[in-house]
């Protein structure tokens, strides 16, 4: 198996994993706790970080197609860094009502729109 493809499969399911733990998280134990804004913003992330976590697990089979693309390791680092930055950011934004915390969500979002598109240009580049 090829090292990207092990790497960002493993990410992958490991961050899904999260994203459910996170999100049930979420649903049964800050339901009562937080408001609905902030429970709101709390399950964008989780929205954000499971959509993010199978976007991982498809760039690592596509690893198997195109193992020496340097454009899809990028999108794969930028997909992981986009689950760090911006579901990380409204977490600890929801968690903490610290408002400056949402001004690091759209370094995640940009992170997330360049994984896509170094994601769409590995394909286009493809033999």
């Amino acid at each position: 198996m090829p090292g990207s493809a092990k790497l960002f499969l493993s990410a992958g399911c490991l961050l899904a994993l999260a994203a459910v733990a996170i999100g049930a998280f979420g649903a049964h134990g800050l339901k009562s706790r937080l408001s609905p804004e902030m429970l709101a913003v709390y399950q964008t992330g989780v929205q954000y970080h499971f959509y993010h976590s199978l976007a991982l697990v498809l760039v690592g089979l596509a690893c198997f197609h195109m193992p020496d693309s340097a454009a899809l390791r990028a999108a794969g680092w930028l997909m992981a860094a986009g689950v760090l930055l911006f579901s990380g950011s409204l977490y600890a934004l929801a968690l903490s009502g610290e408002k400056w915390l949402g001004a690091v969500a759209p370094i995640g979002g940009t992170a997330f729109i360049l994984g896509w598109g170094a994601f769409a240009w590995a394909v286009l580049r493809a033999p």
